[in-house]
């Protein structure tokens, strides 16, 4: 079990392949951002885009679904998130995409008020199969502390 005291200012990570399908841009549009340019190739090719996108919500739900692999694989003691900083959509998404994602931790804090918890932050950046970053923000997450011996 990773713990705050195991986490590194400066440490990077890199894991997580996700194949943007047709299909779940959609049904992701349609469910939740259901804007002409997600939902319709025609509306989309008006656009800046040029193509059907992905909502800018269903690739933060993208990066999501490969940062909790990760955390699975790894088993950190974390205890949920009480917000991201700084979100960027830099690129779009489009049917076809293959997104991974790179993290950086760049603070750690002991809580000072529980002293069984601390928190800790991490900027996330996903990138396409071509490399480009397509989203980016800065994740808080708080996690337990290493439990003291005997106590």
């Amino acid at each position: 079990m990773m713990y705050l005291e195991d986490l590194e200012v400066g440490a990077k990570q890199s894991f997580g392949r996700y194949e943007v399908t047709r299909d779940e841009v959609i049904d992701f549009a349609r469910a939740y951002d259901p804007q002409p340019f997600h939902l319709d190739d025609d509306a989309a090719a008006r656009t800046h885009f040029g193509r059907l996108a992905a909502s800018g919500w269903h690739t933060c739900a993208m990066t999501m679904a490969m940062i909790v692999e990760n955390i699975k694989a790894h088993q950190q003691a974390g205890l949920g998130s009480p917000g991201v900083d700084e979100l960027r959509w830099l690129k779009p998404v489009y049917p076809g995409d293959t997104l991974r994602c790179e993290t950086e931790i760049v603070e750690t804090t002991p809580s000072r008020s529980k002293p069984d918890i601390g928190s800790f932050r991490s900027r996330v950046t996903t990138f396409n199969q071509n490399d480009e970053p397509v989203l980016r923000f800065t994740s808080i997450v708080l996690i337990q502390r290493r439990p003291r011996e005997g106590g």
